[in-house]
C-alpha cells in the first residue's frame, strides 16, 4: 500500500512536470503571436509620447509648486494687515450702529417735543432698521404690511 501511494505521487509529479512543460511551450507560442500582432514602431512612438507628456507634467508640477510657495509667502505677508483691518472695520461698524441708534432716538425725541421740526415727508427717508445688515427694501416691505 505504501508502494502504491509513492507510485501515484511520483506519477503526479511526472505528469505535473510534463504539464508544466506544455504550459510553458503554449505560453511562449502565445507571446510570439502577440508580438507579431504589435507594431514595434507604434510602441516606440507611444513610449516617446508618454515621455514627452511626463516631462510636461513634471514642468507643470514644478511651476504650480513654485506658485503655491509664492502665494503662501504673499498670504503670510498680508495676513497681519488683513486681520488688523478686519478688526478695525468691525469696530467701525459697531460704532456706526451705536451712532445711528442714538441719532434715531434723538430725532424721535425732537419730533415728539417739536412736531414741526422735521418736514412731513422726511419720516420715510429715516432709516429705523435695528439691524443695519438688513437691506432697506426688505425692511420697508416688512413694516408696511
Amino acid at each position: 500500500m505504501v508502494y502504491s501511494l509513492l507510485f501515484t505521487i511520483e506519477e503526479k509529479q511526472e505528469m505535473g512536470e510534463s504539464e508544466k512543460d506544455a504550459i510553458r511551450a503554449a505560453t511562449k507560442e502565445v507571446s510570439k503571436e502577440m508580438k507579431s500582432l504589435i507594431n514595434e514602431e507604434a510602441i516606440e512612438s507611444l513610449k516617446h509620447t508618454q515621455h514627452l507628456i511626463l516631462g510636461r507634467l513634471q514642468d507643470s508640477n514644478a511651476v504650480l509648486s513654485h506658485f503655491n510657495e509664492h502665494s503662501e509667502n504673499c498670504f503670510t505677508d498680508v495676513m497681519g494687515d488683513f486681520t488688523r483691518n478686519t478688526r478695525i472695520l468691525k469696530s467701525m461698524k459697531t460704532d456706526l450702529d451705536h451712532i445711528f441708534l442714538k441719532l434715531r432716538s434723538m430725532k424721535a425725541k425732537i419730533s415728539a417735543t417739536y412736531p414741526d421740526a422735521f418736514p412731513k415727508g422726511s419720516s420715510e427717508v429715516v432709516d429705523t432698521r435695528l439691524d443695519l445688515e438688513m437691506p432697506v427694501g426688505d425692511w420697508n416691505q416688512e413694516n408696511s404690511s
